[in-house]
């Protein structure tokens, strides 16, 4: 059983907001239906080697160098205007639909709420305007404050800190096993959101698993 914890750290791109707008863009420009999928893959590739080596670049600018692989690995011509409307699309992406009824049980709960993200704070502040979701987040919190960015310890600690707790007293929800991973490695409770997917076996594992983020927020909270 994990500990009660008394503040939910959510990853914000993937796990609280989809994803979706950003296939049907890229689709549109010709590339195959994988591509979103591979996009992301491949900034999380160099967001990881950036950290690994004690480097940091934001995430919009890492995902851009990993459009123009992508578009050349596929044989594919776009203009600046396409590129730069597609990566645009990061500061509109809607919520998943459950993710305000996730965050209500919390705070009914009596849990705090804070977002942690790999992309930039004003990006993450916008995204939880847009969809009404900001009045629930008590804080906003990125990696840009630390210089590194998510899964180095780093990070983590430094939601802890800035939240005012121990590590057992943060719970961080993430759809992303390395997320979960990185989190768990410095002690903090883990809530993964599957959607469908196993966690791998070689990774720490969560302390609770759901399909969704609204059960995951239950299980959190009947705790």
């Amino acid at each position: 059983m994990p500990p009660r914890v008394k503040v939910v750290a959510f990853d914000i791109i993937g796990t609280v907001f989809s994803m979706a707008p950003m296939r049907t863009a890229l689709t549109g420009l010709g590339l195959p239906a994988l591509a979103p999928d591979f996009l992301y893959t491949a900034a999380l590739r160099d967001t990881f080697a950036l950290g690994v080596t004690g480097a940091f670049a934001p995430f919009r600018s890492v995902m851009a160098g990993c459009l123009d692989e992508l578009l050349a690995m596929q044989g594919v011509t776009a203009s600046a205007e396409q590129k730069k409307a597609v990566l645009g699309l990061m500061k509109t992406l809607p919520p998943h639909d459950d993710a305000r009824a996730a965050f209500e049980v919390l705070a009914g709960a009596g849990l705090r709420i804070v977002a942690l993200s790999n992309g930039a704070a004003e990006t993450t502040q916008g995204l939880l305007d847009a969809a009404g979701l900001a009045g629930l987040v008590e804080r906003v919190l990125s990696v840009e404050a630390v210089g590194l960015a998510k899964p180095r310890p780093e990070v983590y600690r430094y939601a802890v800190r800035e939240a005012g707790v121990a590590p057992g007293e943060m719970a961080l929800v993430a759809t992303h096993p390395w997320d979960i991973h990185g989190a768990k490695a410095v002690g903090l409770v883990g809530g993964y959101v599957a959607r469908g997917r196993p966690f791998s076996p070689v990774l720490q594992a969560p302390d609770v698993t759901g399909e969704t983020l609204l059960d995951v927020a239950r299980q959190l909270a009947a705790r």
